[in-house]
């Protein structure tokens, strides 16, 4: 019997952290689990993995997988990469920049943007600013626009009133 894969499964590079950092983003995360959790084996003492250590763990966050991997220290997280989280209500963002941004560093909020305590990017995005922002009015584009620089958290009664002022 084959299992079906996820064609593009995005893979998360920890130094250590990936155990921990897969059980606080599946305890956010309300659909989401835990599907399988490889070991390094004896193999790769030599390369500074303790045996039984942890190598991968597989998980899904609301039907997206993903692959996280203790890799060692050599490659951390960058903006280059963030992960964009699409919420309804302003309840739904006030939720998870509290949850995602505790432990984060604080000079990487701006513009919905943060970076989370293991250095994971996030992009806390209300849908109601895409619609807006495919406005063909330059000028409610740029009111959205400068309403939102001036942000750290995304503020939906903010950003609505600057599109229809």
């Amino acid at each position: 019997m084959t299992q079906r894969f996820q064609k593009i499964t995005p893979n998360l590079w920890f130094n250590n952290q990936a155990e921990e950092a897969v059980a606080h983003y599946t305890s956010i995360f309300e659909h989401s689990k835990i599907e399988a959790i490889t070991r390094y084996g004896k193999s790769h003492d030599q390369l500074g993995f303790q045996e039984g250590s942890v190598m991968t763990v597989e998980f899904q966050l609301e039907g997206q997988s993903f692959v996280a991997l203790n890799g060692g220290p050599q490659f951390p997280f960058t903006e280059a990469i963030s992960f964009i989280l699409n919420c309804e209500s302003q309840d739904e963002i006030d939720y998870y920049w509290e949850k995602l941004a505790e432990g984060g560093d604080e000079k990487a909020q701006v513009c919905g943007w943060l970076k989370d305590k293991f250095g994971v990017s996030w992009q806390i995005v209300p849908i109601a600013l895409n619609e807006m922002l495919k406005e063909a009015d330059p000028e409610r584009f740029e009111r959205v626009m400068q309403a939102m620089f001036q942000m750290k958290k995304l503020d939906i009664g903010a950003l609505k009133e600057a599109y229809e002022s």
